[in-house]
């Protein structure tokens, strides 16, 4: 069967199977392998090193968390959906060139396309599920990816549903300039079950 590309679904319809996959990777069970001592002693005292000195310089707790681990890729954690700004500088820093936006419920980014072409999956899978062994939270961003002339696109959209919160991430690359995010109301109705 010929199924369209992402890109191609309607508006509706994207935020629906992004909503989707986001719910049903935090229900799906993780199984937990240890980490070999001499991998878990460095990483351990850098998080507990962090843990201590990022609530001290800020005064609690980080609107998110950044961290390159050593095969490359870039783990992300988000708390709060606040200063999308800062969260796009660090991850410049650690070598990912993209930009972040963060989409209230209601809401949706304008104008779309923000490229004049956005690269497949299979071209430049920016984002990388966490494997089934991965249990910690956040999500896991390929920068290598990125080409020269490139730049990576992600969206945050975070909304309630039935008393629940549903998050859902957008993850492309896109060729040439990417355009300002300017969020617009959508003419979608609420989601219901």
């Amino acid at each position: 069967m010929n199924w369209p590309a992402e890109r191609d679904l309607p508006e509706g319809r994207h935020r629906l199977l992004k909503e989707f996959v986001m719910t049903e990777i935090d229900r799906t069970p993780r199984r937990r392998r240890l980490p070999r001592p001499a991998v878990l002693a460095p990483a351990l005292g850098l998080a507990a090193a962090a843990a201590v000195a990022v609530p001290l310089l800020l005064g609690g707790s980080p609107a998110y968390a950044v961290s390159k681990q050593p095969d490359g890729l870039i783990r992300i954690t988000i708390n709060e959906t606040k200063d999308p700004d800062k969260l796009e500088a660090d991850l410049r820093a650690l070598g990912a060139n993209v930009v972040v936006d963060y989409i209230p419920m209601g809401k949706k980014c304008s104008p779309q396309p923000r490229s004049s072409h956005f690269l497949s999956v299979e071209e430049a899978p920016l984002h990388v599920f966490p494997t089934p062994e991965d249990s910690l939270p956040g999500i896991v961003i390929d920068p290598r990816v990125i080409g020269p002339g490139q730049t990576g696109v992600l969206e945050f959209s975070v909304s309630e549903n039935n008393g629940g919160i549903v998050a859902g991430i957008w993850a492309k690359v896109g060729e040439g300039p990417i355009a300002e995010c300017t969020l617009v109301d959508t003419t979608e109705a609420p989601l219901s079950h």
